[in-house]
């Protein structure tokens, strides 16, 4: 068994990892913290543990909760996390962070889309990036993994198999819906109900801060800048990301040919399912990425259908947790969604 921490539990991520974490045969979690809510029950916040987690929020103190704990995970807003990483010894303490703080990993790149200085500027060097299916060996080493963004998740999974394969050198369109969890617990005009029900729109047009990621990550497997447009949406659902990647080749290919770049990518990833047509509402509240893929002559479309709450973020950390611990990737994670 080993110990975890979780900072910053009170929001929908913070609730997803718990509820996760406290039925992982391995893990014994010891510690939540919520700020204002220190002392307040967990189920308080996150009902649907109610008579399952007994726990209380706790106050935050790293220097003390990292003596005892093997994992911390930090929960918490962009820019908060690389305050919090001085005061944990990483010699003892594995860092998971959910945030965006250690995702890019170039310096001026970073602090231009995230309008602040980076405080941790050897440990964002340091950091991992936590795509589980890209980087199994480099997180099974890592003192630090960041996970990555939910609408990155979706894309780069997506399109993973032809940028290792340099087939992105021409136009990538990347068009992603959400739903309403992805813009956190707190209330805000873009996730109030009311304005979500029955709309549908799209936002941060060629600015939206996944854009810096997604670039770097594919350009990175590519080898060379790939040409990109990504364009967030938002869906009247709760929970998802429905992603759909155009990909203009050089040249023509067979079904065959394609499909079988994939299978060979994905072969023996516990959590990517090739499948005919990916729904959202069948992947909801799991780990899996289910994607689509058709091809017209030069034109590639590939879909993917992840959980923003799960595989875009709280389940993929338990993964990354499972390979820094040399635990089957898969444990505590194989559980289907519901049909209907």
């Amino acid at each position: 068994m080993i110990k975890a921490a979780i900072i910053g539990g009170s929001g929908y991520v913070g609730g997803e990892l718990l509820r996760l974490l406290w039925f992982h045969p391995k893990v014994k979690v010891v510690t939540v913290t919520a700020g204002s809510h220190t002392g307040e029950p967990v189920s308080s916040i996150h009902p649907n543990l109610t008579k399952i987690c007994n726990l209380k929020f706790t106050k935050e103190n790293l220097k003390e909760i990292s003596k005892t704990a093997d994992v911390v995970f930090l929960a918490l807003p962009h820019g908060i996390s690389m305050g919090k990483v001085k005061d944990i010894n990483l010699k003892k303490t594995k860092v998971i962070d959910m945030g965006a703080d250690f995702r890019l990993k170039n310096l001026e790149t970073f602090e231009k889309v995230y309008k602040t200085r980076h405080l941790q500027p050897e440990n964002l060097v340091k950091a991992v990036y936590g795509l589980s299916e890209l980087n199994l060996e480099k997180i099974k080493k890592a003192e630090i993994v960041a996970c990555p963004g939910c609408f990155p998740t979706g894309a780069l999974l997506a399109l993973f198999p032809v940028a290792k394969k340099g087939l992105l050198s021409g136009k990538v369109i990347i068009d992603s819906k959400t739903g309403s969890s992805g813009s956190g617990i707190k209330l805000s005009a873009g996730s109030h109900h009311p304005e979500r029900a029955n709309d549908f729109k799209a936002y941060n047009i060629f600015s939206h801060r996944h854009f810096w990621e997604i670039e770097e990550t594919l350009s990175n497997l590519q080898g060379t800048k790939v040409d990109m447009v990504f364009t967030a949406h938002s869906a009247p659902m709760v929970r998802g990301i429905f992603t759909t990647a155009y990909v203009f080749l050089d040249k023509s290919f067979e079904e065959k040919e394609i499909k079988k770049i994939y299978s060979e990518a994905y072969k023996n990833k516990p959590f990517i399912r090739l499948v005919p047509s990916p729904h959202v509402s069948v992947v909801s509240c799991t780990n899996y990425c289910d994607i689509g893929i058709y091809i017209k002559g030069k034109t590639l479309i590939v879909t993917s259908a992840i959980d923003n709450l799960v595989k875009g973020s709280a389940g993929q950390a338990v993964q990354n947790m499972n390979i820094m611990f040399g635990f089957p990737e898969n444990i505590g994670l194989t559980f289907p969604g519901s049909h209907p």
